[in-house]
């Protein structure tokens, strides 16, 4: 092992050491966590570590370096969303060190595009802060974004639309896992909004209905596999499926969850009334598009009941407040430079 990590470090800023470093930690998942940490000398940490400060350090400029660090770290995640069929290196030693300095570069990332001092201006009465919040999403440029309003409207095709399902799976295939983990220690009328969201989630009792069932429909309509999505996902899609799991995981960063997760669902009627439009322009399968015609009405309800029920009541606690501010911005932040990938590597119409 230490003779490998040797050669995983390499020259800082090389792309190719970059992915070494991925492929060398990815295969440290299959290990059972006290095997791994026991093979793994302090020298071999010290080298792991600094081999994973140069991709964090090369991130911010280099796409080829941000691919490695959110590719890594949905790799790691996949031990915290998936039942294992063998032994795992979930709770090991080494490996949660490798994952802190992945998450705490990743939030650092995002803290960046939020401008200076606007989370002090934040309202501290609730219907002011509701209001407050929204009129900084309809005023932010992913608001109505093109991709979806224009692209996806009256130009995608097929492939578009496979495309797109591909990329967005991150986050809609696996939405109930993201709320049950939120919602640990919660109470009150929080925890009755989370769980009613989750109900939905699971189809009100019928498996036929669970969201998560209904979305894998459309993988079948366009015989979508888990290796096609592990080739395919791109850094920014990624992303978004990261922040989701690590804000969702971790009880301090629950604020956050509350305004990235809410965002999300306030979002998703508008975005999906285009999908629909677009899915019976080509005459797909009407199989495939149930979820998404189901979630232009109930997300509906979950918007308002997330907003009035969880964020407004928070809003007179500051750290909730800046929290729900900050975990907004970062949902409306990257999924506005997700959605400029989107369009800028689509089938544009003649």
């Amino acid at each position: 092992m230490s003779s490998r990590i040797e050669r995983l470090v390499g020259v800082p800023g090389n792309a190719q050491d970059f992915w070494a470093t991925v492929d060398c930690i990815s295969a440290w998942l299959a290990l059972p966590a006290e095997e791994l940490d026991d093979s793994l000398s302090e020298v071999d940490r010290v080298q792991t570590v600094s081999a994973v400060r140069a991709i964090n350090a090369a991130a911010a400029s280099d796409p080829n370096a941000f691919f490695a660090q959110q590719k890594l770290l949905a790799r790691i995640y996949d031990l915290t969303i998936r039942i294992p069929n063998q032994p795992t290196a979930e709770g090991s030693v080494a490996l949660h060190e490798v994952t802190r300095l992945l998450e705490t570069a990743t939030l650092a990332a995002e803290n960046k595009f939020i401008p200076d001092g606007l989370l002090d201006q934040a309202p501290t009465d609730g219907k002011a802060y509701l209001s407050w919040l929204k009129t900084m999403a309809r005023q932010h440029r992913v608001f109505k974004h093109s991709y979806y309003n224009e692209f996806i409207h009256d130009h995608a095709g097929v492939e578009d639309l496979r495309t797109y399902i591909l990329q967005e799976s991150v986050v809609d295939g696996r939405f109930d896992d993201l709320l049950a983990m939120m919602q640990v220690g919660t109470s009150g009328p929080a925890k009755m909004e989370i769980a009613t969201n989750f109900w939905d989630e699971m189809g009100n009792g019928n498996p036929a209905e669970v969201h998560t069932t209904l979305f894998n429909k459309i993988f079948e309509v366009f015989q979508i596999t888990d290796e096609e999505l592990d080739r395919v996902l791109t850094a920014n899609a990624l992303l978004s499926g990261n922040l989701a799991v690590m804000l969702c995981r971790y009880r301090h960063l629950y604020a956050e969850a509350v305004g990235f997760l809410g965002m999300t669902e306030w979002l998703v009627p508008d975005r999906f009334k285009s999908v629909v439009s677009a899915w019976e322009r080509l005459g797909l399968p009407d199989v495939g598009i149930v979820y998404h015609r189901l979630h232009i009405t109930i997300d509906s309800v979950h918007a308002a009941g997330w907003f009035h029920n969880i964020v407004a009541p928070a809003a007179g606690t500051e750290s909730m407040r800046r929290g729900i501010a900050r975990g907004t911005l970062w949902r409306l932040n990257s999924s506005a430079r997700y959605l400029d990938e989107r369009l800028a590597g689509s089938t544009q119409p003649a």
